[in-house]
């Protein structure tokens, strides 16, 4: 699933992982000039490793985590996925798996676009203009124009607001937790609160908040996960209508808190004036869906990886709960790092750009970038022992809230405070609260999901 050594602690046979590592090492000559080489020839990339298979990402972790270490050994990103597509479309794409050309790609947007989608594959054009376009899909001016108004509508007052929400939420989702013993951390805890937390934000009715749960589930359920044609046939569109419902039920809000203000967050981003301008209904839906799946979702996951990782590396959550003020932040950080929750997302270039500099590999306009965030943070050149979990690694500047630029994630205080409350509590007053096995996780190419973990304390 993700791209770390340990993926959280998912486990493998000996000798599985031996023969998928043995397939990296077995590719052709990498070097320039070699036969057949170049960049984005099939001779750039180790034999056995294709990132656009959906076979890839069930491989173990220690595997998928070896194919990554290999392709940043790499003198060029290699390509994947060549091939004419619907339309003719080339539905290539070139990998940049090294910290340096992540970060590189984030912040030169000029070069770099977003525009035609950052998700693979790519939004339809009648998606796009049925459901209006996810700020993730825009370059500027329309995006600073869009993150302007949403900025601006995290006042101090509301942020003041979220956190007392935050420890609220996580008060009661932890006396839950000692009443009723659930067995799911995941369900129970890791995707309450950043769901409970962004509904009191938004402004969303209680009554209506299971219902918009649903459709969240529904909709992004298999996102980057490989099913067979028999099942997406038995269910056509049912990810686009649970789209359409939910943002259906968030458009309408917004009609109505346009005409009866409330103290929320839909109130301010339809009622905002920023350069003349405030968020449509459609704009609304979009943003609200961008919030639920990159707000709940990432957090959730990387709550639950977290538990996992202090549970199989005792030394670590030893010394975080012996000073909880000291390492905490420091905790947090770290496990965003070695789970990163967003494994990939995807630019196309609309000029010519040599990667790094002047001697640099060349990428034509019009071609495809995939940013793998995972394998960026676990750069050797960056990260020293990089698969060790270290919750006192200083620096950490990892990429697990995007590689900056004007795309770096705007929640990207929130989901940390969400963590280090709940952690705090968490561990505050049930000290021996640990998983129990290991995570289930879906064999998904976009993000670190976990679909369930048991707990206990």
């Amino acid at each position: 699933m993700g791209t770390t050594a340990s993926d959280a602690g998912a486990t493998t046979t000996s000798g599985a992982t031996a023969g998928a590592a043995a397939g990296v090492r077995s590719g052709t000559d990498p070097r320039p000039g070699a036969a057949g080489s170049g960049p984005g020839s099939a001779a750039d990339r180790p034999g056995g490793v294709d990132l656009a298979d959906p076979a890839f990402w069930q491989l173990p972790a220690p595997a998928r985590a070896a194919a990554f270490a290999e392709l940043r050994r790499l003198p060029a990103p290699a390509r994947f996925g060549a091939g004419q597509g619907r339309g003719g479309r080339d539905r290539g794409f070139h990998a940049l798996v090294r910290y340096a050309d992540v970060v590189e790609a984030s912040r030169t947007p000029g070069v770099f676009l977003s525009g035609p989608g950052v998700t693979t594959p790519e939004p339809a054009r009648w998606v796009r203009l049925l459901f209006g376009d996810s700020m993730v899909n825009l370059d500027d001016p329309r995006h600073a124009q869009l993150r302007r108004i949403v900025s601006r509508a995290f006042t101090p007052r509301l942020l003041s607001r979220v956190e007392e929400d935050i420890r609220r939420v996580a008060t009661e989702l932890v006396d839950r937790v000692e009443h009723e013993r659930p067995r799911d951390f995941v369900n129970a805890v890791a995707a309450e609160l950043p769901f409970r937390v962004i509904c009191d934000m938004m402004g969303i009715p209680a009554e209506i908040r299971r219902a918009i749960l649903d459709q969240v589930n529904h909709a992004s359920e298999h996102t980057g996960v490989a099913r067979p044609l028999r099942e997406r046939l038995r269910t056509p569109g049912r990810g686009l209508r649970a789209l359409a419902r939910m943002q259906g039920m968030v458009a309408a809000l917004g009609r109505e808190r346009r005409r009866r203000p409330a103290d929320d967050l839909i109130s301010a981003l339809v009622t905002a004036d920023v350069d003349g301008r405030r968020l449509t209904g459609r704009e609304l839906g979009a943003f609200f869906s961008l919030l639920l799946v990159a707000g709940v979702e990432t957090t959730r996951n990387a709550l639950a990886h977290g538990l996992h990782l202090l549970t199989v590396h005792p030394g670590q959550r030893a010394l975080l709960l012996g000073d909880l003020d000291r390492h905490l932040g420091g905790a947090v950080d770290e496990i965003v790092r070695h789970s990163t929750p967003i494994i990939q997302f995807r630019r196309t270039l609309v000029v010519d750009h040599r990667l790094g500099g002047p001697d640099g590999p060349l990428l034509r306009a019009g071609e495809k970038v995939v940013l793998y965030y995972g394998s960026a943070n676990h750069d050797e050149t960056v990260f020293a022992d990089p698969e060790a979990f270290d919750i006192t690694r200083t620096p950490n500047p990892h990429l697990g809230f995007g590689g900056g630029g004007p795309h770096y994630c705007l929640g990207a205080h929130l989901a940390r405070q969400e963590m280090k409350v709940l952690y705090r509590e968490l561990f505050t007053r049930l000290p021996e609260a640990r998983s129990v096995g290991e995570p289930e996780l879906a064999p998904s190419s976009f993000d670190h999901r976990v679909r369930a973990l048991r707990f206990t304390f």
